[in-house]
């Protein structure tokens, strides 16, 4: 799965090369700019994603909510990780529904 990210003037693709479903949480694997672990599911307080390696980890809108979810995940790592990981969601997301 590809996809299209941008931030100020710079632009890259992400591609998810790896993807495992553990039946109470998913992980990816997104290459990109940098490579990315991302386990992501539910809890009873929302959805959740942590990325292992950078030692971060937040609550988050509904995976299809690309914005609220940049913001968050931008918070806990960095601006272009953040929108690598919230487009590799939501295009994760959208090309798994049931």
């Amino acid at each position: 799965m590809t996809f299209k990210c941008n931030y100020d003037h710079q632009k890259w693709t992400g591609k998810i090369i790896k993807k495992h479903n553990y039946g109470s949480h998913f992980e990816i694997r997104i290459k990109s700019l940098s490579g990315i672990t991302v386990l992501f599911g539910q809890t009873s307080m929302g959805n959740f994603a942590c990325m292992p390696d950078f030692g971060a980890g937040c609550h988050l809108a509904e995976f299809d909510n690309e914005f609220y979810n940049t913001q968050k995940l931008s918070n806990v790592i960095n601006p272009v990780d953040g929108i690598t990981v919230a487009k590799g969601l939501k295009t994760f997301v959208k090309r798994n529904k049931s």
